[in-house]
């Protein structure tokens, strides 16, 4: 004897339906978004395009505090998160940390560069240049001589900072342009 196929009594471009382990899968998907949604900032929650109701869900979970109260308001955050435009808040999110992952990405760049620059002088700098032109190679060099006599006297580094800040600047504008 055969085995029936479900699949065979669809009309063509009829989809089977969803079994309950997919919309269980989904709806466990939806719910850790949602938990990384409790994990934002205000400001970073600003910008992702949110239903008042579950807005409001997720800065409440913030002053939640016992473990079973928290996965209780979890579900619901979830439930909220199933009647809300998913794939737009997803969209949202996924944009956001790909913008965090680029600041941090600079970040290390400019810090390498700093590095670089402390310990190999003018070199470093004239390399950076090439590459940044728009820098301003007369404060590097400044910055970077009072970093090295802040390293020699085991000075707080101050003018490291400076000098971080300054190449981060320069690497910024010049992915915004």
């Amino acid at each position: 004897m055969a085995n029936h196929d479900p699949a065979d009594d669809l009309l063509d471009g009829e989809e089977l339906p969803k079994s309950r382990t997919q919309i269980k899968n989904e709806a466990t998907a939806l719910q850790q978004l949602g938990a990384k949604l409790c994990d934002l900032n205000k400001d970073q929650l600003s910008k992702i395009p949110l239903p008042e109701t579950l807005q409001l869900a997720i800065v409440e979970m913030g002053r939640i505090k016992t473990n079973s109260a928290k996965r209780r308001h979890m579900q619901f955050i979830g439930r909220l998160m199933r009647e809300a435009d998913h794939e737009a808040i997803a969209a949202a999110y996924q944009g956001l940390m790909q913008v965090s992952e680029q600041h941090v990405l600079q970040q290390h760049l400019a810090e390498r560069w700093r590095d670089r620059f402390i310990a190999d002088g003018d070199d470093a700098i004239n390399e950076f240049m090439l590459d940044y032109p728009q820098a301003d190679r007369q404060q590097l060099r400044q910055l970077v001589r009072t970093a090295k006599s802040e390293l020699e006297r085991s000075k707080p580094p101050a003018a490291a900072r400076k000098v971080f800040r300054a190449i981060r600047d320069t690497i910024v504008s010049s992915s915004l342009v």
